[in-house]
């Protein structure tokens, strides 16, 4: 299954950064939903469905890595998407992400991993087991 369909939450408090990677997701075809801070995800998040979380890191009243612990609080099953002006962070930081995009990230790189995160939770739980048995005999 691809990602069309695929309803992403972005939330990042720079409008221009917002705009910007929200048309481009647009345009490859995920369906996408926003916030402008942590506060108003939180308030939005228990009546929204989507299949992935895409957070900035930096934000006012929460960073997107305590969001992300809020988020899975709610929803344990939806991957989450970590963006940053950093190269790395702290493994702390990193504990509710599925993945992690830094500094000198490919927008390719990053659309590939949403893509695949999407797929891999929508699979079924037999799948997925099949899928990992599969992966761990090659």
């Amino acid at each position: 299954m691809n990602q069309k369909g695929a309803t992403v939450f972005y939330v990042d408090d720079n409008a221009k950064s917002q705009r910007l990677l929200g048309s481009l997701m647009t345009a490859c075809g995920f369906r996408v939903i926003t916030a402008s801070n942590p506060l108003e995800a939180l308030a939005r998040c228990t009546g929204l469905r989507f299949d992935l979380a895409l957070l900035d890191y930096r934000m006012p009243f929460l960073s997107g890595s305590q969001l992300a612990k809020e988020i899975k609080s709610l929803a344990p099953h939806i991957p989450i998407v970590l963006i940053s002006g950093y190269s790395a962070l702290a493994a702390s930081e990193l504990l509710f992400v599925n993945a992690h995009f830094g500094r000198d990230t490919v927008l390719d790189d990053l659309l590939e991993t949403m893509r695949s995160l999407v797929r891999s939770n929508r699979m079924s739980p037999r799948d997925r087991q099949e899928a990992r048995l599969w992966s761990n005999s090659t």
